[in-house]
């Protein structure tokens, strides 16, 4: 019986390409999931499609070959460290506890495991029968697909780093300075075996109920043809450590470990030919479905596949730093760009089928971005970064703003006419009349920080933040393009106004909040900004809001963390969306009442085609 089970070893240790919106999804979807940088340990393939990997925190699924992976799961407290599948629903995955799924990864359940100590290994004998092995020579059994868990008795308190079932009831596990244990009724006895290595094991394949290979520190692969009764030693060449083992039949098989170790064999280990996988962060585990098709995991988040029998292999994940979206525009429904840290700016022409990162010329984060048009944006950011394109971002120039402050947020009228924010104590309002050649100081407030500005033409405007002096939610607005403005105050002590954007040339929103405990607000005016009243927020309370985004007059959308707020009356009341998750949000652009776009942390781009509902 073929079951699916990879375990992490504890050593002190291309783009994604995004599915294409459909018609047929309705809410918010992610285009480009959240990614993560932990050490990834553990990986499972339940079929060519279908894999999960596990990671101190997290499980990461795919279900599409590894185009995308989507975290399911998250919990540092747990420290996942191994995964085992019964079938392509029913799987396990151990660490500082255990979950189990039943639908193939995509939910998972925390199970009672009371004193189970670190498990570093689980495989499943067939559909029902499981075991989990640990620190202490710690060994737990399931009889009920993962529901509930008895410790066996062990012989030994070495730390057992893997294990493996053929069936239900034969099994190995190994672990520390080379512990081999060997069963043949299901765990109800465990008979040490002797081994001949003193290196530590630290994976172990049974690919039937007599041959078994294992693998561990200083390239250490050992062989067993009667059940594990006997072990030889095989030459691999490598005197790196192997962490990862996957045999897809008793002769075809690979092994990983640091160093870009990835060894291959077709005669059962007599033989290891050394593969290269292209990356130093691979692979501290490997799961092999198809002779051809396999994924590694490890540092950074890496994920590799490969379908030409590892003979080469595509990055699919991690690898690399992961920008933090900041801001992101649409000028309709396929042309966008988003920016983040460290200068990230990617573009897309096909609704975010597919993103192509640009060159901005700096590593200076960037805060905000706006589109005119298909080829004419402005991007800002920190150390008074203002950029332009006027080829559709394939070239980014960058412009003189006269400050040294981080700009927060821009926003233009026309090709010409603009204006720019600092958050920072001493706020600056920049202004261009002549597309950013020139920027000259336009309002300074000493004791202010504008954390946005919003204009609807080149008369009026709007910009927010928060003053020291009182300490709380800033509104100045203008009628005059920017030559005077009148300032008011609103919410509570230690308030503060995040955002404001223009749902039509009269109606205005700002988004603002308290630093001390309290809740989120919206204000809205109907006025230009001369008069502000308080909109509802229909449901619980929310802590934070960040972004705002108007598709037409009656139709917009907040943003904050893993909170979506939707309003189809132009802003005076607002009711809550469910969005992916475990998201985080922290812009937001709508090109019409249905089509948005919002961004957050970890290169997350999610995308809604029916305005979020």
């Amino acid at each position: 019986m073929k079951l699916i089970s990879r375990s992490l070893v504890l050593f002190h240790f291309i783009a994604i390409v995004a599915t294409g919106p459909s018609s047929a999804q309705s809410g918010w979807f992610a285009q480009r999931p959240e990614q993560t940088r932990e050490f990834l340990g553990a990986v499972a393939a339940l079929d060519r499609q279908t894999a999960v990997a596990v990671s101190e925190g997290i499980v990461l699924r795919t279900s599409d070959g590894g185009s995308t992976w989507m975290i399911q799961w998250r919990g540092i407290a747990y420290y996942l460290t191994a995964v085992s599948f019964a079938d392509t629903n029913t799987g396990c995955a151990v660490g500082l506890g255990i979950l189990r799924t039943t639908d193939g990864g995509v939910t998972w359940t925390p199970q009672d495991a009371v004193g189970s100590g670190f498990l570093t290994g689980v495989s499943f004998g067939d559909a029902s029968t499981a075991t989990a092995v640990g620190y202490q020579g710690t060994i737990l059994r399931t009889n009920d697909r993962g529901i509930t868990w008895t410790r066996q008795a062990s012989p030994t308190t070495d730390a057992l780093w893997g294990v493996s079932f053929f069936d239900a009831d034969i099994g190995i596990a190994v672990g520390e300075g080379g512990r081999i244990l060997r069963t043949i009724d299901g765990g109800l006895t465990w008979s040490s075996v002797s081994s001949p290595t003193g290196n530590s094991l630290r994976q172990i394949s049974m690919m039937d109920a007599n041959t078994a290979t294992a693998v561990g520190q200083f390239g250490t692969a050992l062989r067993t043809t009667d059940g594990g009764a006997t072990w030889a030693v095989q030459y691999t060449g490598t005197q790196n450590h192997l962490t990862g083992l996957s045999f897809v039949d008793a002769s075809t098989g690979w092994a990983t470990g640091s160093a870009d170790t990835v060894l291959r064999t077709t005669d059962g280990g007599e033989t290891w030919i050394r593969q290269r996988s292209g990356t130093k962060n691979c692979c501290a585990s490997v799961s092999f479905v198809a002779a051809d098709t396999g994924t590694g995991v490890g540092r950074d988040a890496t994920i590799l596949r490969t379908t030409d029998a590892g003979a080469t292999w595509a990055q699919q994940y991690g690898g690399g730093p992961l920008p933090d979206f900041r801001g992101v525009w649409f000028v309709d429904p396929n042309i966008g760009t988003v920016v983040g840290t460290l200068g990230t700016i990617w573009w897309t022409t096909d609704a975010g089928a597919t993103w192509t990162p640009q060159d901005s010329g700096t590593s200076n984060d960037l805060n905000a971005v706006q589109l005119l048009d298909a080829k004419t944006g402005t991007a800002v950011g920190n150390g008074g970064t203002i950029l332009r394109t006027t080829d559709g971002g394939v070239t980014w120039k960058p412009q003189n703003s006269g400050t040294s402050r981080p700009i927060d947020a821009v926003s233009f009228v026309d090709a010409d006419t603009g204006w720019a924010s600092s958050g920072q104590l001493g706020g600056e309002l920049l202004h261009t009349a002549d597309g950013g050649a020139t920027w000259t100081r336009q309002f300074v407030d000493p004791n202010a920080r504008f954390s946005g500005v919003s204009f609807v033409d080149a008369n009026t405007g709007i910009a927010v933040g928060v003053h020291n002096v009182p300490q709380t939610g800033l509104h100045s607005a203008t009628i005059d393009g920017g030559a005077t403005w009148t300032t008011g105050y609103s919410g509570a002590h230690w308030s503060y106004l995040n955002n404001v954007a223009f749902a039509d040339s009269n109606t205005a929103v700002i988004l603002g909040g308290n630093t001390v405990g309290g809740y989120a607000f919206i204000i809205r005016s109907i006025d230009r900004g001369r008069t502000w009243t308080s909109a509802s927020i229909v449901g619980a309370p929310v802590r934070f809001l960040q972004a705002v985004s108007f598709g037409d007059a009656n139709t917009g959308t907040a943003v904050s963390g893993g909170t979506i707020l939707r309003t189809t009356d132009g802003g005076a009341t607002w009711r809550y969306q469910t969005g992916p998750p475990r998201v985080s949000l922290t812009a937001v652009s709508f090109v019409n009442a249905t089509t948005g776009i919002a961004v957050g942390p970890r290169g997350l781009i999610l995308r809604t085609e029916t305005g979020g509902d």
